[in-house]
C-alpha cells in the first residue's frame, strides 16, 4: 500500500513537471522583439529568503508570492531606462494581474521612499508596489548586475527566466509569454 502511494505521488510530480516544462518551452518559443533577451533557465533556480522593505515599513519576503507567477523587476530612482520600461510593466499588471500572476518592483540600493513615489507619480504609476532593497541583500542574492534586471519566478518561488537591460513589457511577445506560462487566454 505504501509503495502504492509513493507511485502515485511521483507519478503526479513527474506529470506537472512534464507540464511546466511543456508551458515553459511553448513559451520560450513566443519571444520576439526585446523578448529574444529573456533568457529561460535549463532548470529553476532558488530566489533569495532575505527580507525586502514592503512600501508599507514592514517586512516582505519573496516566499509571500508563492502560488502565483511574478515578474520581479529591480530598479532604481536614477536609472533612466528603468523609467522607460516602468510604465509598461504598470500596463502588463492593469492587463494581466490576477491570483495567478503579478507584477512585483523592487528599487534596490539607496531609494528614499519620498523619491520613489515622486518617481511613480511623474511617470503615472500607481499599481505596482514600491518595496525597497535598501543594502541590496535580495539583488546580491540573486546575482543582479546592472539595472533594470526582470526575472520571472513560478509559482513555487524559483526563478525560471530572466531578463537584462530593459524591454518593451507591454509588447505583443511579452503577453504571450506570460499568458502561456500562467495559462490565462489572451484578449
Amino acid at each position: 500500500m505504501r509503495l502504492l502511494r509513493f507511485s502515485v505521488l511521483y507519478m503526479a510530480l513527474a506529470l506537472s513537471a512534464n507540464v511546466a516544462s511543456a508551458d515553459i518551452k511553448s513559451a520560450e518559443a513566443l519571444r520576439e522583439g526585446d523578448m529574444k533577451k529573456l533568457v529561460f533557465h535549463q532548470e529553476p533556480v532558488a530566489i533569495s529568503t532575505s527580507a525586502f522593505v514592503h512600501e508599507d515599513g514592514g517586512d516582505g519576503f519573496l516566499a509571500d508570492y508563492e502560488g502565483k507567477y511574478v515578474l520581479l523587476n529591480f530598479w532604481a530612482t536614477w536609472c533612466a531606462p528603468c523609467r522607460a520600461e516602468m510604465p509598461m510593466l504598470s500596463e502588463l499588471q492593469t492587463e494581466l494581474g490576477s491570483d495567478a500572476f503579478e507584477v512585483v518592483t523592487l528599487a534596490t540600493g539607496r531609494n528614499m521612499p519620498p523619491a520613489i513615489k515622486k518617481f511613480f507619480a511623474e511617470i503615472e504609476v500607481d499599481n505596482l508596489p514600491r518595496h525597497q532593497d535598501p543594502k541590496q541583500k535580495i539583488a546580491r542574492d540573486m546575482k543582479v548586475l546592472g539595472l533594470p534586471i526582470t526575472v520571472i519566478i513560478d509559482p513555487e518561488g524559483q526563478e525560471i527566466a530572466r531578463l537584462r537591460g530593459d524591454a518593451d513589457w507591454s509588447s505583443d511577445s511579452a503577453k504571450a509569454i506570460l499568458t502561456e506560462l500562467i495559462g490565462q487566454p489572451e484578449s
